[in-house]
């Protein structure tokens, strides 16, 4: 075991997920020294009776407070759908977080919706099966059993997350240290997509202080190459420790 770290490190998953994602990851950064903490974010949390009222606010303050919590400022690690809200949390207190590691994913725009044409009576996004799951980000690396398990565990994605638009002020979020972990894309494609100008990719141009990391693998690492990622994550934290 390395040294004790003791850079905070905070992870957050995507849609339908909640921190049960992360306990691959997690056993493998605490063999390092670091003391992780994984968030399920408003709305993903079963034990809420309530959690289909959740909103991309609600989410957004949660994080916000995780961070105060353990001692920000603090390493985000933010996987697929957690980039609206964690993109909100650079916007209006970057000073709370010292780098973001996006997971297959990255920062948002301004006025950014992920389901603009949900429609207005639809309450919840569930899981979509997994023909059509593949069809939008790679499954590659996913074993039948950890299929079964996401299929078990995840839980529908409340409306009021994916509908709500992103209002971004502070471009001091554009100068938060950031590491851009690559999988289903290469770092390549996505530069060559930021380069020309493709919309989903257009906050990335704006981030200052970015690295690269290819990590090939499927939108799910943390599942399909957990020990891997959690060594990038651990290589962060390093060079982040105080």
């Amino acid at each position: 075991m390395t040294n004790e770290i003791h850079t905070p490190v905070l992870l957050i998953a995507g849609h339908w997920l909640g921190a049960w994602a992360w306990d691959d990851v997690l056993s493998h950064l605490r063999e390092t020294g670091i003391h992780p903490t994984a968030l399920t974010l408003p709305g993903l949390d079963d034990a809420d009776p309530d959690r289909l009222r959740r909103t991309l606010e609600d989410q957004t303050r949660s994080i916000a407070d995780a961070l105060s919590r353990v001692d920000a400022p603090a390493v985000v690690v933010a996987h697929s759908g957690a980039n609206a809200p964690v993109t909100l949390v650079l916007d209006r207190h970057p000073e709370l977080v010292r780098r973001v590691i996006w997971v297959d994913s990255g920062p948002i725009g301004d006025g950014s919706v992920f389901a603009p044409d949900l429609p207005p009576t639809q309450q919840e996004l569930p899981l979509p099966p997994f023909e059509q799951l593949a069809q939008q980000a790679s499954l590659e690396g996913l074993t039948p059993d950890v299929l079964d398990r996401l299929r078990a565990r995840a839980l529908s994605e409340p409306a009021g997350v994916l509908t709500a638009p992103a209002s971004l002020r502070n471009p001091a979020r554009h100068a938060v240290p950031t590491t851009m972990v690559c999988c289903s894309l290469s770092s390549a494609q996505v530069r060559e997509l930021v380069s020309a100008g493709h919309p989903m990719f257009a906050a990335v141009g704006e981030v200052t202080d970015a690295e690269w990391v290819d990590l090939p693998t499927g939108h799910w690492p943390m599942w399909s190459r957990p020990r891997e990622l959690a060594e990038v994550i651990t290589a962060t934290a390093l060079r982040h420790n105080a």
